[in-house]
């Protein structure tokens, strides 16, 4: 019965320092890398003259697919490609979806299977490797509607305040408006006057001095984080390790009962 309680102990402690290092992990992998902006992140420049953020086309695509496109998706509705927010107007679109995060440090390139061990040197390889890729003829700039979309907020990691501009808030509500006539006309039927609302509600009323609404009030898609998976696999562990404990646990009561028999009953015959 000690011998097995010892294992256990073994065993359950083995199971936490693993534990322990998949959620040093999984911090590690989360944090911010890079806070500072610099000006070659804002721009790409190449020499046909091209300018166009790939981190804030980014931001601005994560913020449209989590605080956008679920809506739309539940109205059935249909975006049309002459809106600035349709996937064919991202010049990166095609690239972002040609990235393969393969692990927490491995990142490979979907065009020739190069693999990488940060992001931001896979967009390097985009940027010098497969630039030809880029359909710039045809796209346009993603980045160039973050101001209506707060992308800000997505880049951010710790926003801080800073005075307000009303000229650039005012220019910034002007471009969010023309989105929501554009993308979503509301002769269109219900469907498209319902999304023409919410775009105004979701990101437009929001562009003001006086602070009194927030970005994103409707809310967005739901994503389970790794931090939330790594908890509920721990959880699932410590119970099947809960059970575990019982059976052997209740498997060494039966063995010392019947070994408490044995020499009882031993007992017996040498007396008789």
């Amino acid at each position: 019965m000690g011998l097995t309680r010892k294992h256990f102990t073994v065993v359950f402690l083995c199971l936490c320092f693993t534990v322990f290092l998949l959620l040093i992990s999984v911090s590690s992998s989360s944090s911010p890398q890079g806070q500072m902006e610099t000006a070659a992140s804002r721009s790409l420049e190449h020499d046909n003259g091209v300018h166009c953020s790939r981190e804030r086309s980014r931001a601005a695509w994560k913020i449209i697919d989590e605080y956008l496109m679920p809506f739309v998706e539940k109205e059935r509705y249909k975006i049309s490609s002459r809106c600035r927010l349709h996937p064919e107007n991202d010049l990166y679109r095609d690239q972002e979806q040609h990235k393969m995060h393969v692990d927490i440090n491995e990142w490979r390139c979907g065009y020739c299977k190069k693999t990488f061990y940060e992001e931001k040197y896979l967009d390097k390889h985009f940027d010098n490797r497969h630039y030809d890729l880029l359909n710039v003829s045809h796209s346009r700039c993603l980045a160039d509607v973050c101001g209506a979309l707060h992308c800000d907020l997505v880049l951010d990691s710790a926003p801080h305040k800073t005075r307000c501009n009303p000229a650039a808030i005012g220019r910034n509500k002007h471009l969010c408006e023309s989105l929501a006539d554009s993308c979503f006309p509301v002769s269109e039927g219900p469907s498209a006057l319902h999304l023409n609302e919410f775009f105004l509600r979701q990101f437009c009323d929001a562009h003001t001095c006086s602070g009194g609404r927030k970005p994103f009030s409707k809310g967005g898609k739901r994503e389970i984080s790794t931090l939330h998976v790594v908890i509920s696999v721990l959880v699932l562990m410590l119970l099947a390790l809960f059970y575990i404990f019982m059976y052997l646990y209740r498997r060494g009561i039966k063995r010392g009962s019947q070994g408490l028999k044995h020499i009882s009953k031993s007992g017996q015959k040498k007396r008789s």
